[in-house]
């Protein structure tokens, strides 16, 4: 079984379609997926997945590239993340591609997400894009590693994985993976230690070869999973079984959101 560990399920091209996904998903072993906050304003709809299927979780936080939406204090984020089918405190963390000019807001915002997670003791789920050394320099200054998370859609290379592992984050790789050319994607799939690993679609972007290009949705995670076990020589069955494991050890909440 495996766990597509961050898409989009709310956003309105995968929502229009949902009954069909999820039968998708049940057909391609696909158990659970995490649909993952990106501004305050959506999370109604994103919870609101989470609480009409048992095996759909949320997340609740304010993506680094949403500059004019409603930026949340701790206290806010504190309130909304207690609810038991939010799992996690994100989508947050640094992306300078599209804001290289005045970043301090984002850094701010950053660490109130942290803080607020550290209140929560929920992981976070961690953007990060042209920004590596702020990221895991800000991680550490505020204690990031005292509950995790995952360094989601990874995209670095394997130097600066390992120092996300130093600090106690796991590595999500995405359909990137299957990119003929993602070369250095493929080589933190073959050395991120396997318990701490996990896998996504990002769905609806980044759909993984075969699909290429197309609409991605949560049920081809397995083509993820399947190059990565690949890459590391092992069947997808092992790589699934310790990816799933993964991620209900590091998303605790997960297991309790399920128990009636």
């Amino acid at each position: 079984m495996l766990v597509d560990s961050h898409c989009h399920l709310d956003f309105p091209e995968l929502a229009a379609q949902l009954p069909r996904l999820l039968e998708r998903m049940d057909a391609n072993g696909v158990t659970h997926a995490v649909c993952i906050g990106v501004n305050i304003e959506d999370f109604s709809r994103v919870l609101a997945l989470a609480e009409a299927h048992d095996n759909l979780f949320a997340t609740v936080g304010l993506h680094p590239e949403y500059a004019d939406a409603h930026d949340p204090e701790i206290e806010e984020l504190v309130a909304l993340g207690a609810h038991r089918k939010v799992i996690a405190i994100g989508e947050t963390g640094l992306d300078y591609h599209w804001h290289k000019d005045c970043p301090e807001w984002q850094r701010a915002r950053f660490r109130r997400h942290i803080r607020a997670a550290r209140q929560l003791q929920k992981p976070l789920v961690i953007h990060m894009r042209d920004a590596a050394e702020d990221t895991l320099r800000i991680l550490q200054e505020e204690e990031g590693g005292e509950v995790g998370g995952v360094m989601h859609c990874f995209t670095e290379t394997w130097a600066v994985a390992r120092r996300a592992l130093d600090l106690g984050f796991h590595i999500s790789l995405s359909g990137i993976v299957t990119f003929k050319n993602a070369h250095e994607i493929k080589e933190v799939a073959r050395n991120t230690p396997l318990d701490r690993l996990l896998v996504e679609t990002d769905a609806p972007y980044l759909a993984p070869t075969p699909y290429r290009g197309k609409l991605n949705e949560p049920s081809y995670v397995r083509y993820v999973a399947d190059e990565i076990a690949r890459i590391r020589g092992i069947s997808t069955e092992a790589l699934a079984e310790a990816t799933t494991s993964n991620f209900f050890r590091l998303f605790k909440h997960a297991g309790y959101a399920v128990t009636p």
